[in-house]
């Protein structure tokens, strides 16, 4: 059975078209409180709500209180908190499930909602695919007796902060270090400057002044060109930006050098070698930089490439016992800190690296240069089949035996628009991009 709701990510869309709108919303509540309720003969079932700061927030929240108490379940509340806070609060809390309001870092016209288990981990296609059928059946009111409650957690930012800090060694320090933190006017802007001032450092804020439309305009990871500029205004050592939901991390250098999310993983992974940590592999995506991958290859770690992303990341972490992996968009994750990816818990990692090794980040990575990659979309005509095009294959094959060993080629169609990606990675820039312009062109000429 395909899924008609769940994307990679949840449910995504634009409030106020199907399904983001409150009627829907309420009948997921319920439809996923029969779910839980199925699930388990005894005993009452609470989920924990938050949420990141759009405006859509406060109604679909609203909706779907309505929608759990209606079968049933219990409601904490948590206000604005980002995805990994639920997802920690969760589990800590021994909780039946994680419920996230965000659209992580779209701008804020559009919103989602997303489910994490009682381990605080993202859930199964099958599990997603129960609450679709629970949704073409009709509603099964509870009696008035048995109608689920809610209320609203207290501190649950306070608990979170100190789980942040528990992430790390205990007796780090980042006194001496000033940095720049910028929440894209997202769910972290009363988490994130906190956690890493408690643990010492000077710190300056930016993005932290949301007003319901302003989530990912023009600040956060998705935009870190004003973290650039405020890191290099104040002289100040690393700035450190998240998106909407704060699952994901961009982090710029005092030189205002910005890093993607794969060289992060190989600091990580570089560390937890040099501690003398197990890291029998790392896991990355089908656009994990092949410089990152030779480079790990040299240190005698495997780097398995998983679909994009985090979920399948996971997956794939967890069907061989590893413990890090991510994506270059800023998706990490490291299951020995938290069940999911946390860009304040993947920042506090880096941070650590850098005081264990006492080496700037270009130091750590001067033996993993990242290949420069061309990626063009190709819009496609509706109802088109690249996978049959015989012209697209010769050339494909052609471009792969030229680059050898020494080059890689993705093509992929997008989940989400009409679009062929084409992407070719090799040490050469002009190579790629001449490869890349050769495949577009064959795909054009279907």
């Amino acid at each position: 059975m395909s899924r008609q709701y769940f994307g990679t990510d949840g449910i995504r869309g634009t409030v106020g078209q199907a399904p983001i709108t409150a009627d829907f919303a309420l009948r997921l509540g319920h439809a996923v409180g029969r779910v839980l309720r199925a699930g388990r003969t005894k005993g009452p079932r609470t989920v924990l709500i938050g949420k990141d700061t759009r405006i859509s927030g406060y109604m679909l929240e609203s909706a779907l209180e309505a929608g759990f108490a209606s079968a049933g379940v219990d409601v904490l509340l948590t206000g604005p908190l980002p995805t990994p806070g639920v997802a920690y609060l969760t589990r800590a809390l021994r909780l039946d499930l994680g419920v996230v309001i965000s659209a992580s870092h779209n701008p804020y016209p559009d919103n989602g909602i997303k489910f994490f288990s009682a381990r605080g981990q993202k859930l199964s296609d099958d599990w997603e695919r129960s609450v679709e059928l629970a949704l073409e059946e009709e509603p099964q009111w509870v009696g008035s007796a048995q109608l689920g409650k809610a209320r609203r957690l207290g501190d649950a930012e306070g608990r979170y902060i100190e789980f942040c800090k528990t992430t790390v060694s205990g007796d780090l320090t980042l006194r001496g270090l000033k940095l720049v933190v910028d929440a894209a006017h997202g769910a972290a802007y009363h988490v994130a400057p906190a956690v890493f001032h408690e643990l010492g450092a000077e710190v300056t804020s930016i993005g932290v002044s949301p007003n319901g439309t302003n989530i990912n305009d023009g600040f956060g990871a998705t935009a870190p060109q004003a973290l650039q500029a405020e890191v290099l205004a104040r002289g100040a050592d690393f700035g450190i930006a998240l998106d909407g939901d704060a699952d994901r991390l961009q982090l710029v250098d005092r030189s205002g050098r910005l890093y993607n999310g794969d060289e992060l993983l190989y600091v990580m992974a570089m560390d937890r070698l040099a501690q003398g940590e197990s890291v029998p592999g790392v896991v990355g995506t089908l656009m994990t930089n092949m410089g990152i991958e030779l480079a790990l290859r040299r240190r005698g770690l495997d780097l398995v490439r998983a679909k994009v992303g985090d979920r399948y990341v996971l997956e794939a972490l967890a069907q061989r016992g590893w413990i890090l992996g991510g994506e270059g968009s800023g998706h990490l994750l490291a299951l020995d800190r938290h069940s999911t990816g946390d860009g304040i818990v993947s920042a506090l990692q880096v941070l650590q690296a850098v005081r264990h090794s006492n080496r700037s980040l270009p130091e750590l990575l001067v033996d993993a240069p990242l290949f420069p990659q061309t990626m063009i979309n190709v819009r496609l005509p509706e109802g088109s089949d690249w996978q049959s095009n015989a012209h697209l294959a010769s050339e494909t094959e052609a471009v792969r035996s030229a680059l050898g060993l020494g080059g890689r080629v993705l093509i992929r169609a997008s989940g989400t628009e009409p679009v062929l990606r084409v992407m070719v990675e090799t040490a050469d820039a002009a190579l790629a991009r001449q490869a890349a312009e050769r495949l577009a062109a064959a795909a054009r000429a279907a």
